[in-house]
């Protein structure tokens, strides 16, 4: 496999981010895009669990979903304070995501400010918080709604692998999901296993490790796959795609696509899961 580390910059113009990310495509990290937000500073474990640990959250293990768990189906719920000192113990393969916790202490958005000098679009009702223990995995896929996201790593480190949308079917992506067929647990330790799935060795993209206070920018519909090294938070600041037709594939991603993957899960779940495997692992042999 071919990796390249992710390009690094202090600081960028919008024109030069522009030109060189976002139309061409490219993930970069803004190393201090963040340094001067108060949140760079004053977030942390005991700040939110004083301000939102009483609201329940959905939690994941790094168990991949069976063949009868619907599109971002949970793994069970806790309270959040309670999940935080679960992660604060040591490594931990619980982790939350898309938490909206600015819906329950709004004026956390006042602790940082969106990037609108060098791109437009963004979802200001969604700014989301990533969580995990030290350990814990978001498997290999990309994201529905085909954002635009600009990724601020907090507490701890993550180890990062990103991939263009034009690998998917050397990524063994399944039909109807943003799922890859391929495991990449651990894959910057035991390496890649080519040997079930040897499309791997042509897949060409890149690699990181995000630290407290970088910024990565991750275009649409890149595919990603994240594992903390230490218990830490991120947030995720989303921006709807650029052109018509990604807007458009957007929507066919968050409802049709979506829903007719949860209808085959529902009425047909061990055959589906076997299936879209299979077409997977095929299509990747004639990529």
């Amino acid at each position: 496999m071919n990796l390249t580390e992710i390009e690094r910059v202090k600081d960028i113009s919008h024109e030069d981010f522009q030109k060189k990310y976002l139309k061409a495509n490219k993930p970069v990290i803004l190393e201090n895009r963040a340094h001067e937000w108060n949140a760079y500073t004053n977030w942390n474990w005991d700040l939110f669990k004083a301000l939102v640990g009483q609201v329940d959250v959905p939690i994941y293990n790094n168990t991949r979903a069976g063949a009868k768990v619907p599109v971002n189906g949970g793994d069970g719920f806790m309270k959040f304070g309670d999940y935080l000192d679960e992660i604060r113990k040591g490594p931990s393969e619980l982790r939350l995501f898309l938490f909206n916790i600015f819906k329950h202490a709004p004026q956390l958005k006042n602790d940082f400010t969106w990037p609108e000098d060098l791109m437009g679009g963004f979802l200001k009702f969604f700014p989301v918080l990533f969580v995990g223990g030290a350990g814990s995995i978001a498997h290999m896929h990309y994201d529905l709604d085909l954002a635009n996201i600009f990724h601020t790593q907090f507490m701890g480190r993550k180890q990062i692998l990103l991939f263009p949308f034009e690998e998917s079917r050397k990524l063994y992506k399944m039909p109807l999901t943003v799922e890859s067929a391929a495991s990449f647990v651990h894959w910057y330790t035991k390496g890649f296993d080519t040997e079930k799935f040897p499309k791997l060795n042509e897949v060409k993209g890149y690699r990181s490790v995000l630290k407290h206070g970088d910024t990565l920018f991750m275009p649409s519909k890149y595919w990603h796959h994240m594992e903390y090294l230490d218990s830490g938070f991120a947030m995720s600041l989303r921006a709807l795609p650029v052109t018509l037709s990604g807007k458009l594939n957007s929507v066919y991603h968050l409802s049709l696509m979506r829903g007719l993957n949860n209808l085959l899960i529902k009425t047909a779940p061990e055959w589906w899961y076997r299936k879209k495997r299979a077409m997977a692992y095929e299509t990747a042999q004639k990529a």
